[in-house]
């Protein structure tokens, strides 16, 4: 059986990645530039210091645009000549929106208006994932799931943000891009990503990154937490799928969940309490009693949608995921080629997605 990540699709497909500096966006855009895609990133910056797009060379293999995504005659210029674009351009943290509640609510709405509004005056974008939160969802603290039709919310700034740009996407959908021969709009939801490379505050695994070089114990907030933790390239393969699916097919507009097994929902003390076992030289933690600002203590996605429609399922379990994420830095320590190991982990993972379907 094939994989469902069409690497004939891709080569030579002219792709907008939005927000290609980040976590996410960088792993995206070097599978992108795997898959022979011309590929074209759109960021104001570089997010943090160390960062997987230059320990990896992501900017070697693509064309990479500088421009805020508040700026409307910016992202026009970025979306012109793209056939396809993945919106993934954010402030992306919970705690830094309670500091910076404008600016959250600046990007994360207003910014994903000025992507749709590029595509709707340009008029050559076949296809657009939007990439947002399984913080969208109006969060009641139920043990079970989150199906794409429960409704948008957030008590936080971010998660608001979230749900507003959900919003925003249907609006878009319905006014502009209603008609099958227009441009194909569809949202993306995940959870927690993990991978290698990932420097950003207020995160566990960056934290755990950052205590351990320092030989520090780890400090944990909220320990007892649930999250849908997978790897980063789970919902990517995800988003690649979505994409392909659009282009085929108008009917595939509208959400989609990327998530987790419901196994691999964890809290986050089990998540640290993994890494202590596998980490090299090993880890200390203790819990952080804060004051911290309110989130969410349990949240899990169903994405039995896309495991029937589009044929996902990830490719990576937990336990597989975090021992790639050990796997990455223990490479980074050791000085190693990291663009060359980054993309052979993709093939790893693509390998074994496939292998899982056979």
């Amino acid at each position: 059986m094939e994989d469902v990540v069409d690497a004939a699709f891709w080569r030579g497909r002219r792709v907008l990645v939005t927000g290609h500096t980040g976590f996410k966006g960088s792993w995206l855009s070097l599978w992108l530039q795997s898959l022979g895609a011309e590929v074209t990133g759109f960021s104001d910056a570089i997010p943090t210091e160390p960062s997987l797009f230059e320990v990896a060379g992501v900017g070697a293999g693509m064309r990479d645009l500088r421009g805020e995504i508040r700026d409307l005659d910016a992202v026009r210029d970025a979306v012109a000549g793209a056939e396809v674009v993945l919106h993934l351009a954010a402030q992306p943290l919970v705690r830094l929106s309670y500091e910076s509640p404008r600016e959250t609510f600046e990007v994360n709405v207003m910014g994903t208006v000025n992507v749709f509004d590029a595509v709707r005056t340009d008029g050559g974008v076949r296809v657009v994932v939007n990439v947002t939160s399984d913080k969208c969802y109006e969060n009641r603290e139920w043990e079970w799931a989150y199906r794409e039709d429960e409704p948008m919310g957030g008590k936080d700034p971010y998660s608001a943000s979230k749900g507003a740009a959900e919003l925003v996407t249907a609006a878009y959908r319905r006014s502009f891009f209603s008609d099958p021969a227009a441009t194909r709009l569809a949202s993306a939801r995940a959870g927690n990503v993990i991978g290698g490379g990932d420097w950003g505050a207020d995160r566990l695994l960056p934290d755990i990154v950052r205590a351990t070089t320092a030989g520090e114990p780890v400090r944990v907030r909220n320990p007892h937490a649930v999250r849908p933790w997978q790897h980063v390239l789970n919902p990517l393969s995800g988003y690649l799928v979505l994409a392909q699916a659009l282009w085929e097919e108008p009917g595939h507009a509208g959400g989609w969940n990327f998530g987790p097994v419901e196994d691999d929902a964890r809290p986050v003390g089990w998540i640290v309490e993994r890494l202590a076992e596998t980490w090299p030289g090993g880890l200390q933690s203790l819990e952080d009693p804060g004051p911290h600002p309110p989130e969410a203590h349990y949240l899990k996605i169903d994405s039995s949608r896309a495991r029937a429609r589009l044929g996902w399922r990830p490719g990576w379990s937990l336990t597989e995921g975090l021992d790639a994420l050990v796997n990455w830095h223990a490479a980074h320590r050791g000085e190693e080629d990291m663009r060359a190991f980054t993309l052979a982990q993709i093939e790893e993972f693509r390998s074994a997605s496939l292998s899982g379907r056979l």
